[in-house]
């Protein structure tokens, strides 16, 4: 485990039970839909505390702060279609993503932070919308995802929530060990 990172990394697909407890426990007791919507103002945050070191990568497999708020962008826009096929069908195939390749092929640390900022934004109102207005009896609606099994819209909304942190907080930590290296003074 990296010293500057305390969390630790648990691989989403070969142990999906503790991927989903991480997040899960991340989140602890608190409403995800107030976690969710105060990761705006936290992304944002952090492309000004980052400044030009946004796209520096701390090393080499390491993804920089901008990839970072990609990926997080990433997952609002996959979660966009999960909640809405599980709310609408009965019982949906939920495809999984192999979170790597969108942020290399993507090229997140290519774009400017508006252009993921932008349309996060409004996915998460979107979202934040959905989940206001969902009863709270059709929350237990589920889809099965591919590699974890049976989720529901609750728990993907959860899960979320918890990812939310894991990836603000690592973004924090890769500011950290930037500046600690000498490569951000």
């Amino acid at each position: 485990m990296n010293p500057l990172n305390p969390i630790e990394r648990v691989d989403p697909v070969s142990d999906a039970a503790a991927y989903q407890r991480l997040l899960i426990g991340l989140l602890g007791a608190d409403d995800p839909a107030v976690v969710q919507g105060s990761t705006p103002a936290e992304l944002r945050q952090l492309v000004v505390d980052a400044g030009q070191y946004l796209r520096r990568r701390p090393a080499a497999a390491e993804w920089s702060v901008l990839e970072l708020i990609g990926h997080i962008a990433d997952a609002e826009m996959v979660s966009t279609g999960r909640y809405r096929w599980i709310l609408a069908h009965d019982e949906p195939e939920i495809l999984p993503y192999d979170q790597d390749l969108w942020v290399e092929r993507l090229r997140e640390n290519e774009l400017e932070p508006a252009d993921l900022l932008a349309p996060f934004e409004a996915l998460r109102a979107a979202n934040l919308a959905l989940w206001r207005r969902t009863p709270v009896g059709e929350r237990t609606r589920f889809g099965i995802h591919r590699e974890r099994g049976p989720e529901s819209y609750e728990l993907t909304f959860r899960l979320i929530a918890g990812h939310d942190r894991f990836h603000v907080t690592q973004a924090r930590q890769t500011l950290a060990a930037i500046w600690a290296s000498g490569r951000g003074a």
